[in-house]
C-alpha cells in the first residue's frame, strides 16, 4: 500500500510540476525557512554581542556588589543627612525646617537689602537657561530653515546641517569650558553655552518639521508670485508655528536642566551652591538645593505642558498674530488648568 502524498506532492500536482524541488511552492517555502533562519541567528548573534558589551563595560567601570554591600552602612548615615528626622507632634517626620533656614539664610530664592531686590541661585539658574534660548532661537531658525531640502537643494543643504551635526556631537558642557576663555567662569558663559547647544538641537527639530509640511500653501503663494521669502514666510513658517512653539517651550525645559549641570562647573546658579554643599558633605543642605531644583524645573515643564496644551486646543492661532498670541497665552493656560480641575 502506497503511502498518501503529501501537502507538497498536491501542490506540486496542482501547479502541474513533476519534480517536487522544481516547484515555485517548494522554492518559496525554502526561501522562508532560510529567512526565518537567517533571522534566528542574527538574533542569537546580537544577544550574544550585547551580553559581551555588557560584560565589558561592567569590567571596565570596575563594578563590584561586594563593594556596594561593603557601602551600605556609610549611605544609611548619609540618607539621615539628607533627611534630618525629627518629630512634628510627637510624630516622626523630616526636618523640614532644617531645609527652610538654610535656603534662607543663604538666599537661594531672593532677599532684599537695602530696598533692591537680589535674586538667589534659583533665579540665575533660571535666567541662564532662558537667556540662553531666547539668544539661541534666531541661530536654530536661521540653520532650521537653511537646512531644509524644500529651502536650499541638496547638496548646497549640506554645509548647514553638518554645522548642527557638529554643535550636537559636542555637549553643553564642553561648550561652556570650549567658552572660557571668552567670558570667564560665570554666568553669562553658561548662557552662551546653552545659547551654542540650543543652536543645534533647536534647529535640527524646525529643519525636520519643515521636511513634514504640506506643498499645497506653497504652491499656493509660489502661484501668486511670491519671492523666495515670501514662499518661506507665508507658504512654509505659517503650517508649523505652533510645532516651533511647542519646540521652544520643551527646549526651554531641557535648558534648565542643563542650566543645573553647567552650574556644577563654575556657571552658578543651584548647579554651584549644590556642588559646594557637597564638597562639604553637608548632606542636608544638599537635599535643600535638591528640593528647589525639583521645583523650578518642575514648575517650568508644567509650563510648557499647558502652553503645548493650549496650542493643541486653539483652532484660531493661525488668524491671530503672534504678539494675540503671547497675549492670550496665560489666559488660556490658566483656563486649560481651571478646566482639568
Amino acid at each position: 500500500m502506497s503511502a498518501p502524498p503529501s501537502k507538497l506532492d498536491s501542490l506540486a500536482t496542482y501547479f502541474g510540476v513533476d519534480a517536487i524541488g522544481d516547484s515555485p511552492a517548494e522554492q518559496k517555502l525554502q526561501d522562508m525557512k532560510r529567512r526565518k533562519t537567517k533571522r534566528r541567528l542574527w538574533m542569537v548573534g546580537g544577544l550574544i554581542a550585547t551580553y559581551l558589551l555588557f560584560y565589558a563595560s561592567l569590567r571596565l567601570i570596575e563594578f563590584s556588589l561586594a563593594e556596594i554591600v561593603g557601602q551600605v552602612d556609610q549611605f544609611y548615615e548619609a540618607l539621615l543627612g539628607y533627611f534630618p528626622p525629627t518629630t512634628y507632634f510627637g510624630i516622626p517626620f523630616v526636618d523640614l525646617g532644617a531645609y527652610l533656614s538654610f535656603i534662607v539664610e543663604e538666599n537661594l530664592i531672593l532677599t532684599v537689602e537695602g530696598g533692591e531686590i537680589v535674586w538667589g541661585a534659583m533665579f540665575v539658574t533660571m535666567a541662564v537657561a532662558f537667556a540662553g534660548t531666547v539668544l539661541g532661537l534666531p541661530l536654530a531658525l536661521f540653520f532650521g530653515v537653511m537646512s531644509s531640502e524644500r529651502v536650499i537643494p541638496y547638496p548646497f543643504n549640506f554645509g548647514f546641517r553638518a554645522t548642527m551635526s557638529l554643535i550636537r556631537a559636542i555637549p553643553g558642557l564642553v561648550w561652556f569650558l570650549i567658552l572660557i576663555p571668552l567670558a570667564g567662569v560665570t554666568p553669562f558663559t553658561g548662557a552662551l553655552a546653552i545659547m551654542v547647544d540650543t543652536t543645534g538641537y533647536l534647529g535640527r527639530l524646525f529643519t525636520d518639521e519643515l521636511e513634514e509640511i504640506e506643498d499645497g500653501p506653497i504652491e499656493g503663494i509660489r502661484s501668486t508670485g511670491a519671492n523666495s521669502s515670501q514662499i518661506v514666510s507665508f507658504g512654509m513658517l505659517s503650517q508649523v508655528f505652533r510645532q516651533f512653539i511647542a519646540w521652544i517651550a520643551f527646549d526651554l525645559e531641557h535648558n534648565v536642566r542643563a542650566a543645573i549641570g553647567l552650574g556644577i562647573i563654575g556657571a552658578g546658579g543651584l548647579g554651584l551652591e549644590l556642588y559646594v554643599q557637597r564638597q562639604t558633605f553637608n548632606y542636608t543642605e544638599m537635599m535643600a538645593c535638591i528640593i528647589l531644583i525639583f521645583l523650578l524645573a518642575g514648575s517650568v515643564e508644567l509650563i510648557s505642558q499647558r502652553v503645548r496644551s493650549a496650542l493643541r486646543e486653539d483652532d484660531d492661532i493661525e488668524q491671530s498674530g503672534i504678539i494675540e498670541v503671547f497675549v492670550n497665552a496665560p489666559r488660556k493656560i490658566l483656563s486649560s488648568t481651571v478646566g482639568r480641575r
